[in-house]
Protein backbone atom coordinates (compact mmCIF):
# COMPACT_ATOMS: atom_id res chain seq x y z
CA UNK A 1 0.00 0.00 0.00
CA UNK A 2 1.33 3.46 -0.88
CA UNK A 3 2.33 5.77 1.95
CA UNK A 4 0.37 8.92 2.65
CA UNK A 5 3.52 11.10 2.67
CA UNK A 6 2.02 14.00 4.58
CA UNK A 7 4.65 16.25 6.17
CA UNK A 8 2.79 17.00 9.43
CA UNK A 9 4.62 15.75 12.50
CA UNK A 10 4.26 16.32 16.22
CA UNK A 11 6.16 18.91 18.24
CA UNK A 12 5.49 19.73 21.92
CA UNK A 13 4.42 23.07 23.38
CA UNK A 14 7.00 24.10 26.00
CA UNK A 15 7.03 26.38 29.03
CA UNK A 16 3.25 26.49 29.43
CA UNK A 17 2.81 24.92 32.89
CA UNK A 18 1.51 28.18 34.30
CA UNK A 19 -2.10 27.31 34.86
CA UNK A 20 -2.31 27.99 38.57
CA UNK A 21 -0.63 31.46 38.53
CA UNK A 22 -2.83 32.55 35.62
CA UNK A 23 -5.95 31.26 37.37
CA UNK A 24 -5.09 33.10 40.59
CA UNK A 25 -4.23 36.28 38.69
CA UNK A 26 -7.52 36.12 36.79
CA UNK A 27 -9.51 35.69 40.01
CA UNK A 28 -7.67 38.59 41.65
CA UNK A 29 -8.21 40.74 38.55
CA UNK A 30 -11.96 40.04 38.54
CA UNK A 31 -12.18 40.91 42.24
CA UNK A 32 -10.23 44.15 41.66
CA UNK A 33 -12.50 45.04 38.72
CA UNK A 34 -15.54 44.74 41.00
CA UNK A 35 -13.82 46.94 43.60
CA UNK A 36 -12.93 49.48 40.90
CA UNK A 37 -16.57 49.61 39.77
CA UNK A 38 -17.69 50.17 43.36
CA UNK A 39 -15.04 52.86 43.85
CA UNK A 40 -16.08 54.57 40.62
CA UNK A 41 -19.71 54.63 41.73
CA UNK A 42 -18.75 56.08 45.12
CA UNK A 43 -16.67 58.82 43.47
CA UNK A 44 -19.53 59.70 41.14
CA UNK A 45 -21.82 60.15 44.15
CA UNK A 46 -19.22 62.33 45.86
CA UNK A 47 -18.95 64.64 42.85
CA UNK A 48 -15.71 63.39 41.26
CA UNK A 49 -17.36 62.86 37.93
CA UNK A 50 -14.27 62.44 35.74
CA UNK A 51 -12.30 60.06 37.97
CA UNK A 52 -15.40 58.16 38.92
CA UNK A 53 -16.45 57.73 35.29
CA UNK A 54 -12.94 56.57 34.32
CA UNK A 55 -12.83 53.98 37.09
CA UNK A 56 -16.34 52.83 36.29
CA UNK A 57 -15.51 52.34 32.60
CA UNK A 58 -12.26 50.52 33.39
CA UNK A 59 -14.00 48.18 35.83
CA UNK A 60 -16.82 47.37 33.42
CA UNK A 61 -14.41 46.72 30.53
CA UNK A 62 -12.28 44.45 32.71
CA UNK A 63 -15.34 42.53 33.87
CA UNK A 64 -16.29 41.95 30.23
CA UNK A 65 -12.87 40.77 29.02
CA UNK A 66 -11.08 39.68 32.19
CA UNK A 67 -12.49 36.15 32.02
CA UNK A 68 -10.90 35.44 28.60
CA UNK A 69 -7.61 34.04 30.07
CA UNK A 70 -9.67 31.28 31.70
CA UNK A 71 -10.29 29.88 28.20
CA UNK A 72 -6.57 29.12 27.96
CA UNK A 73 -6.45 26.90 31.04
CA UNK A 74 -5.99 23.21 30.19
CA UNK A 75 -5.80 20.22 32.55
CA UNK A 76 -4.23 16.91 31.48
CA UNK A 77 -4.14 13.61 33.31
CA UNK A 78 -1.33 11.04 32.81
CA UNK A 79 -1.19 9.50 29.33
CA UNK A 80 -3.29 12.25 27.74
CA UNK A 81 -2.52 14.86 25.10
CA UNK A 82 -4.13 17.81 23.34
CA UNK A 83 -3.48 18.89 19.77
CA UNK A 84 -3.74 22.69 19.64
CA UNK A 85 -4.65 24.82 16.63
CA UNK A 86 -4.73 28.61 16.43
CA UNK A 87 -6.99 29.99 13.71
CA UNK A 88 -6.61 26.73 11.78
CA UNK A 89 -2.82 26.44 12.18
CA UNK A 90 -1.20 23.64 14.18
CA UNK A 91 0.79 25.22 17.03
CA UNK A 92 1.86 22.16 19.02
CA UNK A 93 0.82 19.33 21.31
CA UNK A 94 0.40 19.35 25.08
CA UNK A 95 1.70 16.15 26.68
CA UNK A 96 2.13 15.08 30.27
CA UNK A 97 -0.06 15.57 33.30
CA UNK A 98 -0.38 19.08 34.67
CA UNK A 99 -2.22 22.41 34.71
CA UNK A 100 -1.37 24.42 31.59
CA UNK A 101 -2.03 27.89 30.25
CA UNK A 102 -1.96 28.46 26.49
CA UNK A 103 -3.27 31.11 24.13
CA UNK A 104 -6.97 31.49 25.02
CA UNK A 105 -7.88 31.32 21.35
CA UNK A 106 -6.18 27.94 20.84
CA UNK A 107 -8.61 25.10 20.14
CA UNK A 108 -8.09 21.41 20.97
CA UNK A 109 -8.78 19.21 17.95
CA UNK A 110 -9.61 15.49 17.89
CA UNK A 111 -11.80 14.25 15.00
CA UNK A 112 -12.15 10.77 16.56
CA UNK A 113 -13.39 11.97 19.95
CA UNK A 114 -16.85 10.43 19.62
CA UNK A 115 -16.09 7.41 17.46
CA UNK A 116 -17.05 4.04 18.91
CA UNK A 117 -15.47 0.91 17.39
CA UNK A 118 -16.03 -1.74 20.10
CA UNK A 119 -12.78 -0.78 21.74
CA UNK A 120 -11.66 0.18 25.21
CA UNK A 121 -12.04 3.77 26.36
CA UNK A 122 -14.47 4.88 23.66
CA UNK A 123 -17.81 6.65 24.06
CA UNK A 124 -20.86 6.07 21.89
CA UNK A 125 -22.06 8.92 19.75
CA UNK A 126 -21.38 10.98 16.66
CA UNK A 127 -17.85 12.21 16.09
CA UNK A 128 -19.04 15.41 14.42
CA UNK A 129 -21.14 16.87 17.22
CA UNK A 130 -19.56 18.62 20.22
CA UNK A 131 -22.27 17.26 22.49
CA UNK A 132 -25.17 14.86 22.35
CA UNK A 133 -28.40 15.04 24.35
CA UNK A 134 -30.22 11.73 24.92
CA UNK A 135 -33.80 11.82 26.24
CA UNK A 136 -35.25 8.75 27.91
CA UNK A 137 -39.01 9.08 27.40
CA UNK A 138 -39.86 6.33 29.88
CA UNK A 139 -37.97 7.72 32.87
CA UNK A 140 -37.83 11.38 31.86
CA UNK A 141 -34.05 11.45 32.36
CA UNK A 142 -31.79 13.56 30.16
CA UNK A 143 -28.14 12.58 29.65
CA UNK A 144 -25.65 15.09 28.25
CA UNK A 145 -22.55 13.55 26.64
CA UNK A 146 -19.93 16.20 25.99
CA UNK A 147 -17.25 15.50 23.41
CA UNK A 148 -13.73 15.36 24.83
CA UNK A 149 -11.02 16.68 22.52
CA UNK A 150 -8.21 15.07 24.53
CA UNK A 151 -6.31 12.21 22.89
CA UNK A 152 -5.56 9.13 24.96
CA UNK A 153 -1.98 7.87 24.77
CA UNK A 154 -2.81 4.64 26.62
CA UNK A 155 -2.67 1.21 25.04
CA UNK A 156 -6.15 0.47 23.74
CA UNK A 157 -7.77 -2.70 22.42
CA UNK A 158 -9.64 -2.84 19.13
CA UNK A 159 -11.85 -5.91 18.84
CA UNK A 160 -13.20 -5.90 15.30
CA UNK A 161 -16.22 -7.98 14.35
CA UNK A 162 -15.69 -11.48 12.97
CA UNK A 163 -15.09 -11.74 9.26
CA UNK A 164 -15.90 -14.50 6.80
CA UNK A 165 -12.85 -15.11 4.60
CA UNK A 166 -11.86 -17.87 2.18
CA UNK A 167 -8.56 -19.54 3.04
CA UNK A 168 -6.00 -20.46 0.37
CA UNK A 169 -7.98 -23.63 -0.47
CA UNK A 170 -11.23 -21.72 -0.91
CA UNK A 171 -12.83 -22.95 2.31
CA UNK A 172 -14.90 -20.21 4.02
CA UNK A 173 -13.84 -19.57 7.59
CA UNK A 174 -14.79 -17.09 10.29
CA UNK A 175 -11.99 -15.29 12.08
CA UNK A 176 -11.74 -12.45 14.59
CA UNK A 177 -8.73 -10.54 15.92
CA UNK A 178 -7.96 -8.23 18.83
CA UNK A 179 -5.42 -5.48 18.18
CA UNK A 180 -3.61 -3.61 20.97
CA UNK A 181 -2.58 -0.14 19.77
CA UNK A 182 -1.75 3.37 20.89
CA UNK A 183 -1.15 6.85 19.50
CA UNK A 184 2.54 7.78 19.28
CA UNK A 185 2.35 10.88 17.06
CA UNK A 186 -0.71 13.01 17.79
CA UNK A 187 -0.20 15.39 14.87
CA UNK A 188 -0.11 12.56 12.32
CA UNK A 189 -3.12 10.88 13.93
CA UNK A 190 -5.19 14.07 13.79
CA UNK A 191 -4.08 15.69 10.53
CA UNK A 192 -2.86 12.89 8.25
CA UNK A 193 -6.13 10.93 8.24
CA UNK A 194 -9.75 11.93 8.60
CA UNK A 195 -10.46 9.70 11.61
CA UNK A 196 -7.61 7.60 12.95
CA UNK A 197 -9.88 5.09 14.72
CA UNK A 198 -11.94 4.36 11.64
CA UNK A 199 -8.75 4.25 9.59
CA UNK A 200 -7.23 1.71 11.97
CA UNK A 201 -10.35 -0.46 11.85
CA UNK A 202 -10.37 -0.48 8.05
CA UNK A 203 -6.67 -1.35 7.84
CA UNK A 204 -7.12 -4.17 10.35
CA UNK A 205 -9.88 -5.69 8.19
CA UNK A 206 -7.90 -5.45 4.96
CA UNK A 207 -4.65 -6.76 6.50
CA UNK A 208 -6.53 -9.67 8.06
CA UNK A 209 -8.02 -10.66 4.70
CA UNK A 210 -4.68 -10.35 2.97
CA UNK A 211 -2.82 -12.61 5.41
CA UNK A 212 -5.56 -15.20 5.97
CA UNK A 213 -5.83 -15.88 2.23
CA UNK A 214 -2.24 -17.15 2.30
CA UNK A 215 -2.96 -19.98 4.75
CA UNK A 216 -5.14 -23.09 4.81
CA UNK A 217 -7.29 -23.66 7.87
CA UNK A 218 -5.49 -26.94 8.57
CA UNK A 219 -2.23 -28.39 7.27
CA UNK A 220 -2.55 -29.18 3.55
CA UNK A 221 -0.05 -30.63 1.05
CA UNK A 222 1.66 -28.52 -1.62
CA UNK A 223 0.83 -25.18 0.00
CA UNK A 224 3.43 -22.42 0.26
CA UNK A 225 2.50 -19.93 3.00
CA UNK A 226 5.85 -18.13 3.27
CA UNK A 227 6.29 -17.15 -0.37
CA UNK A 228 9.66 -18.88 -0.81
CA UNK A 229 8.34 -21.37 -3.37
CA UNK A 230 8.68 -24.35 -1.02
CA UNK A 231 5.67 -26.16 0.40
CA UNK A 232 5.45 -25.99 4.18
CA UNK A 233 3.16 -27.03 7.02
CA UNK A 234 1.85 -23.59 7.91
CA UNK A 235 -1.85 -23.32 8.80
CA UNK A 236 -4.22 -20.96 10.59
CA UNK A 237 -4.96 -23.52 13.30
CA UNK A 238 -1.41 -24.76 13.83
CA UNK A 239 0.56 -21.55 13.24
CA UNK A 240 -1.65 -18.99 14.99
CA UNK A 241 1.32 -17.18 16.58
CA UNK A 242 3.08 -16.75 13.24
CA UNK A 243 -0.14 -15.66 11.53
CA UNK A 244 -0.84 -13.10 14.27
CA UNK A 245 2.69 -11.72 13.99
CA UNK A 246 2.33 -11.30 10.21
CA UNK A 247 -1.03 -9.57 10.68
CA UNK A 248 0.53 -7.20 13.24
CA UNK A 249 3.42 -6.32 10.90
CA UNK A 250 1.08 -5.75 7.96
CA UNK A 251 -1.21 -3.45 9.99
CA UNK A 252 1.82 -1.52 11.27
CA UNK A 253 3.00 -0.88 7.72
CA UNK A 254 -0.40 0.57 6.87
CA UNK A 255 -0.81 2.85 9.92
CA UNK A 256 2.71 4.27 10.26
CA UNK A 257 1.68 7.49 8.54
CA UNK A 258 -1.30 7.81 10.88
CA UNK A 259 0.97 8.07 13.93
CA UNK A 260 -0.20 4.76 15.44
CA UNK A 261 1.80 1.89 16.94
CA UNK A 262 0.51 -1.68 16.89
CA UNK A 263 1.63 -3.29 20.13
CA UNK A 264 0.16 -6.75 19.58
CA UNK A 265 -2.36 -8.64 17.48
CA UNK A 266 -4.09 -11.85 18.58
CA UNK A 267 -6.54 -14.22 16.91
CA UNK A 268 -9.58 -14.39 19.20
CA UNK A 269 -11.89 -16.59 17.12
CA UNK A 270 -11.24 -19.17 14.40
CA UNK A 271 -13.72 -21.66 12.97
CA UNK A 272 -15.13 -22.96 9.72
CA UNK A 273 -18.13 -21.07 8.40
CA UNK A 274 -21.47 -22.65 9.45
CA UNK A 275 -22.30 -23.83 5.93
CA UNK A 276 -19.30 -26.21 5.81
CA UNK A 277 -18.66 -26.77 9.53
CA UNK A 278 -20.63 -30.06 9.64
CA UNK A 279 -18.86 -31.48 6.56
CA UNK A 280 -15.43 -30.51 7.89
CA UNK A 281 -16.28 -32.09 11.23
CA UNK A 282 -17.10 -35.37 9.51
CA UNK A 283 -13.83 -35.11 7.62
CA UNK A 284 -11.89 -34.59 10.84
CA UNK A 285 -13.71 -37.48 12.49
CA UNK A 286 -12.92 -39.77 9.54
CA UNK A 287 -9.27 -38.74 9.67
CA UNK A 288 -9.16 -39.40 13.41
CA UNK A 289 -10.76 -42.83 12.98
CA UNK A 290 -8.23 -43.77 10.29
CA UNK A 291 -5.32 -42.67 12.47
CA UNK A 292 -6.73 -44.60 15.43
CA UNK A 293 -7.24 -47.77 13.36
CA UNK A 294 -3.72 -47.50 12.01
CA UNK A 295 -2.35 -47.31 15.54
CA UNK A 296 -4.48 -50.30 16.63
CA UNK A 297 -3.32 -52.42 13.70
CA UNK A 298 0.34 -51.53 14.29
CA UNK A 299 0.00 -52.50 17.93
CA UNK A 300 -1.87 -55.72 17.10
CA UNK A 301 0.77 -56.84 14.61
CA UNK A 302 3.49 -56.22 17.19
CA UNK A 303 1.60 -58.23 19.80
CA UNK A 304 1.09 -61.16 17.36
CA UNK A 305 4.81 -61.18 16.51
CA UNK A 306 5.68 -61.19 20.20
CA UNK A 307 3.22 -64.04 20.89
CA UNK A 308 4.65 -66.24 18.11
CA UNK A 309 8.22 -65.56 19.27
CA UNK A 310 7.35 -66.52 22.87
CA UNK A 311 5.62 -69.69 21.73
CA UNK A 312 8.60 -70.73 19.59
CA UNK A 313 11.10 -69.91 22.36
CA UNK A 314 9.19 -71.90 24.98
CA UNK A 315 8.50 -74.87 22.72
CA UNK A 316 4.94 -75.06 23.95
CA UNK A 317 3.40 -75.93 20.60
CA UNK A 318 4.95 -76.89 17.30
CA UNK A 319 2.97 -74.85 14.80
CA UNK A 320 3.20 -75.31 11.08
CA UNK A 321 2.49 -72.49 8.63
CA UNK A 322 -1.25 -73.25 8.41
CA UNK A 323 -1.66 -73.20 12.19
CA UNK A 324 0.38 -70.01 12.44
CA UNK A 325 -1.88 -68.38 9.84
CA UNK A 326 -4.99 -69.42 11.75
CA UNK A 327 -3.52 -68.15 15.01
CA UNK A 328 -2.51 -64.82 13.46
CA UNK A 329 -5.99 -64.42 12.00
CA UNK A 330 -7.70 -65.12 15.32
CA UNK A 331 -5.40 -62.81 17.29
CA UNK A 332 -5.89 -59.95 14.83
CA UNK A 333 -9.66 -60.36 15.02
CA UNK A 334 -9.52 -60.25 18.82
CA UNK A 335 -7.09 -57.32 19.05
CA UNK A 336 -8.58 -55.16 16.27
CA UNK A 337 -12.27 -55.76 16.99
CA UNK A 338 -14.56 -53.06 18.34
CA UNK A 339 -16.21 -55.43 20.81
CA UNK A 340 -14.94 -57.93 23.34
CA UNK A 341 -14.20 -61.33 21.83
CA UNK A 342 -16.48 -64.26 22.65
CA UNK A 343 -14.26 -67.31 23.35
CA UNK A 344 -15.06 -70.61 21.68
CA UNK A 345 -13.74 -73.76 23.39
CA UNK A 346 -12.63 -76.40 20.87
CA UNK A 347 -12.35 -79.83 22.50
CA UNK A 348 -11.33 -81.61 19.31
CA UNK A 349 -8.58 -81.14 16.78
CA UNK A 350 -7.32 -77.73 15.72
CA UNK A 351 -8.50 -78.69 12.26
Amino acid sequence: MANINVGMTEFPVKNVKKGMPVLLATIVGMILSVLVIIAGGVLLEEGSDVLGAVLLVIGIIWCCVGWIPIMGLKVLKPQEARVLTLFGKYVGTLKGDGFYYVNPFCVSFNPAAKTKLSQSGDVAGSRNTPSQIVLNAASGEINLNTADSKISLKIMTLNNSRQKINDCLGNPIEIGIAVMWRVVDTAKAVFNVDNYKEYLSLQCDSALREIVKMYPYDVAPNVDTTGDGIADEGSLRGSSEIVAARIKDRIQQRVDDAGLEIVEARITYLAYAPEIAAVMLQRQQASAIIDARKMIVDGAVGMVEMALERINEGGLVDLDDERKAAMVSNLLVVLCGNHDAQPVVNSGSLY
